[in-house]
């Protein structure tokens, strides 16, 4: 099958590659997308349960922007009025209700630099001012009794600082020169809208993350850790302080990660998240409650995927509601308080993924985001005891050019007899007996799992585009993947590339013995560690004639020595690499490269320090000194994710472009 380019002009602007405009209205491109596809965020049910709030971001890419507008919007829980509430050419998110449901408060750098918090009434107006903080206004939360809000910031720079700075002083002494994030709570002005005066909380050599309120709203517990950044997550303490200032008093250390606080209803117990003392990267967590009264510990039962995330006690102290990866889903689940062998309840049911929740003061409604395969993110609404969703909006009525392709879940043996499921999108224009080719795209993590979403998102993986272009898209959860539990999760251990990497070719397979998929036209592609497997599984096959490496890990070794998580590939790999050389260089690419063949694209944000640039490099150079086909693209500014619109559109057309000219 001739693959045909949407995109039939290109020019080129300082580098970057952009799309002209194209000829006819229904062909689906990137750049249709990104500039089209309104993204829906997170839900905060207002305490009666009668409206949500909810934001819309929109990309930017006219003249010098290149980002997403984002503002909060209201709907009415019966749908039958909606509005959007916050206005501007500055972002407004993070929306979230006051106590008795009169106020909204939200987060933005309207003021100048820093996300400062904001006030405004639910029926419209103009919003007012709560903070004026020279720091940057991270997680907050409201009092129970609606007086004050409790927020996290990252300490601003001292004075000293400032003037280093301004004098080109300003040298950093490594895992020295720090800024820790600590607890704030400024007073809810009654009837003014003059920013409030803040009271600090926390000082000293410590990061903190989650946090709660009391039900008298006289304590704060939290979680911190020694230092700021991801590879300090491993060990995590649980902590209170009194709201009016005073000691911090240790309230929990099992040793590892303790995590996730919340007060239960009665200010008796504090439920929480924890490894137990025994972290390890791929992940697993129970839920635990502690008496306050003896200091004793309830471990809760076992949940479905074993990593449960954002707890919150029911009204009645009964349960834990908490949210999970559940296969190819996402789902709200609910844990009695009862034991050990308590069992959970799924509370969300259905096909697609669920994300963003709330749910009201009462505990009997909530709200949260849903898609699946063919519908798009958009706001519902359903009852907690029995869960029937209404939609209540519709986001992006008549973004769609054409149908949006099929999709579905497949199940397959893997070589050992390992169960795979893997999301298969279709060509658009599929026809049965016909061949058509195939991209096989590589999830992150490795932990992370491809799931039931919405196919006309657009992203650097463009799924539509790909299946409008005649391509078959699978999307495997290998050993490794989240959503399928500990064992699972942890059935890669000191195997990347290889196990996993048999899921993947059975799965291709499947759908070559199936005559679904031309065995002369598969490529590879992914991020992160789906940048790794698109660099080392072809030192293993030439299966694929395309490869696209998006911020890979090439180099097992140099890796742990330049990345912000040095305990990442250690952990994984259970050991140093001065203690076991060939193991990591058994897989990784960069000591295999003298075996591919493959042409292959490289991607690499400029500002990755997950996956320093040096990766995508070692591999470019040694491509280039093999005599293979590649091209490097960077991108300035980035992180280990493309974040600017602009730059999304360039990368999803180079990869067109480049299955274009192999495929």
């Amino acid at each position: 099958m001739t693959t045909v380019l949407l995109v039939l002009g290109f020019v080129f602007f300082g580098g970057l590659l952009r799309a002209e405009e194209n000829d006819q209205d229904n062909k689906w491109t990137p750049k249709y997308m990104v500039e089209n596809f309104k993204r829906v965020g997170g839900t905060a049910i207002s305490p009666d349960g009668e409206w949500v709030a909810f934001t819309v971001s929109e990309a930017r890419t006219q003249g010098e922007y290149s980002d997403y507008l984002t503002h909060v919007h209201l709907v009415k829980t019966d749908g039958s009025r909606q509005f959007q509430l916050t206005r501007g050419d500055v972002s407004a998110g993070n929306p979230r209700w006051s106590p008795d449901g009169g106020l909204i408060s939200f987060t933005s750098s309207r003021a100048g630099d820093g996300n400062q918090l904001w006030l405004i009434d639910p029926s419209g107006g103009e919003a007012w001012q709560l903070t004026a903080a020279e720091g940057s206004v991270s997680q907050y939360k409201w009092s129970n009794s609606g007086s004050h809000i409790a927020f996290t910031m990252v300490d601003p720079p001292c004075e000293e600082q400032k003037r280093r700075q301004k004098e080109k002083e300003d040298v950093n002494v490594v895992d020295a020169d720090l800024s820790y994030s600590h607890l704030y709570v400024v007073e809810v002005g009654q009837g003014s809208h003059e920013p409030s005066k803040m009271i600090r909380i926390t000082e000293g050599e410590f990061h903190i993350g989650q946090f709660d309120w009391s039900p008298d709203d006289k304590t704060l517990v939290f979680d911190h850790q020694s230092r700021p950044g991801l590879e300090y997550h491993v060990h995590t303490n649980i902590s209170t302080v009194p709201v009016d200032g005073g000691e911090v008093e240790l309230l929990i250390d099992l040793g590892a990660r303790d995590a996730s606080p919340v007060y239960s209803p009665c200010g008796g117990y504090v439920a929480f998240t924890t490894d137990q003392g025994n972290h390890r990267w791929p992940g697993y967590l129970i839920i635990k409650v502690l008496d306050l009264s003896d200091g004793s510990m309830m471990r809760l039962g076992e949940t479905f995927d074993d990593e449960p995330r954002n707890i919150e006690w029911s009204p009645d102290g009964d349960e834990i509601f908490y949210m999970e990866l559940h296969k190819t889903s996402i789902d709200l689940f609910a844990m009695p308080v009862t034991g050990e062998d308590a069992q959970y309840r799924q509370i969300t049911q259905g096909a697609g993924r669920f994300s963003g929740f709330s749910i009201t003061a009462d505990g009997s409604r909530m709200a949260a985001i849903h898609q699946n395969f063919n519908v798009a993110p958009d706001v519902i609404v359903s009852d907690m005891d029995v869960f029937s969703p209404a939609y209540l909006t519709n986001i992006n009525e008549g973004y769609e050019l054409t149908a949006i392709a099929n999709a579905r879940v497949i199940t397959y043996e893997s070589k050992d007899g390992m169960i795979i499921e893997a999301p298969l999108i279709y060509p658009v224009d599929y026809q049965e007996g016909q061949r058509y080719p195939v991209l096989l795209h590589v999830h992150g993590g490795p932990t992370g799992v491809f799931g039931e979403s919405y196919v006309g998102n657009p992203s650097v993986y463009p799924l539509q585009v790909f299946a409008a272009e005649g391509y078959f898209v699978l999307q495997p959860n290998f050993r490794g993947s989240g959503g399928y539990g500990k064992d699972f999760r942890f059935a890669n251990l000191s195997d990347w590339g290889y196990g996993d990497l048999e899921d993947m070719k059975a799965g291709l397979d499947k759908l070559i013995e199936e005559g679904l998929v031309d065995p002369d036209k598969q490529a590879i592609m992914g991020w992160s560690y789906g940048g790794y497997m698109s660099s080392f599984a072809i030192t293993q096959t030439d299966r694929f004639k395309a490869s696209m490496v998006g911020a890979g890990v090439t180099n097992l070794i140099s890796m742990t020595g330049t990345s912000d998580i040095p305990s990442f590939l250690p952990d994984y790999f259970e050991s140093e690499y001065w203690e076991n050389y060939e193991r990591h260089m058994r897989h990784s690419a960069i000591f295999n490269v003298a075996n591919i063949t493959t042409p292959t694209l490289i991607l690499h944000p400029e500002q990755d320090i997950r996956v320093p640039p040096s990766q995508g490099f070692e591999l470019y150079v040694a491509l280039k000194r093999l005599g293979v086909e590649t091209k490097m693209v960077t991108y300035p500014r980035q992180p280990h994710g493309i974040r600017e619109p602009k730059f999304t559109i360039d990368a999803a057309d180079r990869q067109l472009r480049w299955l274009d000219r192999y495929m």
